[in-house]
């Protein structure tokens, strides 16, 4: 029996903010290497392929202490590699970010530094917090696959853009602007979706949507506030639903995603629970990203694991919540 390994394992995306991680990475690994802490290093190449390094390493080399260099995708990998191995609870597994992805959104929900000396530093003080899960089953290419997210899954329209973004990431496109460029083309190419959707087995919507979200913290897209009451800690789900709107409105009312007013519109509505299930008519599939990763396809059902990951987080965030 290999005994608990002190060492901190830093994963490494290199292609994390279209390989702005790359570019930066002299800089972070200088700093980690003068941090003081006992660090052993392992890169990612290719997509998904940090979730079995995150679960080999705990369950064969008994890592409890894991940094992420990377973005939001990147830590939605690792959490899913975390809850794939057996050897310890995911309570037990200390988890600390150092944000180089292009929207940073999880980051932005606890209100991260900017700077990556003082990530480092914060992860040496090693203030954690315990935030919930979720987890999503949904089906891709006839098959029913699960996910764990650790900030939002989005449906319809939020899905059509995360999967152009992911495209032109691929082709070496990214940020802000390439996202908004996305947002607007995507408006023009989505239709609706005939959606039910039940929380805690009571039926609290039926009728056509453009987009959905669901999750555990506030942001995505680079800084939109699509769940601006979600709280990370309190064992339910925030959901925002736009029914049927004009093109134009929604083009009016993007600046309003950013400080979370969006929800004031009348075609809003927004539900709460621990449970739902979310299926469309049978000739139109809903599409599905969780954390900014286009996966499959409705029916689709989703579940809380509550306070179930440790993260390291700023005192200052701390404080505010108490």
């Amino acid at each position: 029996m290999i005994s608990e390994n002190d060492n901190w394992l830093v994963i490494v995306n290199l292609h994390a903010g279209s390989k702005r991680c790359e570019r930066e990475w002299p800089e972070i690994k200088r700093l980690l290497d003068n941090s003081g802490l006992k660090l052993d290093y392992v890169f990612s190449e290719r997509a998904f392929q940090a979730i079995d390094i995150t679960r080999d390493s705990i369950q064969q080399k008994a890592y409890k202490k894991l940094i992420i260099v990377g973005g939001d995708g990147t830590m939605n990998e690792v959490v899913n590699g975390l809850f794939r191995q057996t050897r310890y609870a995911t309570t037990e597994i200390t988890l600390g970010l150092i944000t180089v992805g292009t929207g940073n959104d999880w980051g932005r929900h606890y209100g991260m530094h900017k700077s990556y000396s003082k990530m480092i530093n914060a992860i040496k003080k090693g203030n954690t917090f315990l935030q919930d899960v979720g987890k999503v089953n949904y089906e891709h290419v006839s098959e029913k696959e699960d996910r764990y997210f650790v900030n939002i899954a989005g449906m319809g329209y939020d899905a059509l853009v995360a999967k152009k973004t992911n495209l032109s990431k691929e082709k070496g496109r990214g940020g802000i602007l390439v996202y908004l460029i996305n947002l607007l083309q995507s408006l023009f190419q989505y239709t609706y979706t005939n959606l039910t959707i039940c929380a805690d087995n009571k039926q609290v919507f039926s009728g056509k949507v453009f987009t959905l979200s669901i999750g555990i913290c506030k942001y995505n897209g680079g800084g939109m506030m699509q769940l601006p009451n979600a709280v990370s800690d309190d064992g339910l789900f925030d959901v925002t639903l736009v029914r049927k709107t004009s093109k134009l409105r929604v083009i009016r009312n993007i600046k309003n995603l950013y400080d979370g007013s969006f929800i004031n519109m009348k075609e809003v509505e927004t539900f709460r629970g621990k449970s739902f299930v979310i299926e469309s008519s049978p000739d139109k599939n809903l599409f599905l990203e969780t954390d900014g990763e286009s996966l499959g396809h409705s029916p689709l059902y989703f579940e809380i694991v509550p306070r179930s990951v440790k993260l390291i987080v700023r005192k200052k965030y701390l404080k505010s919540i108490k």
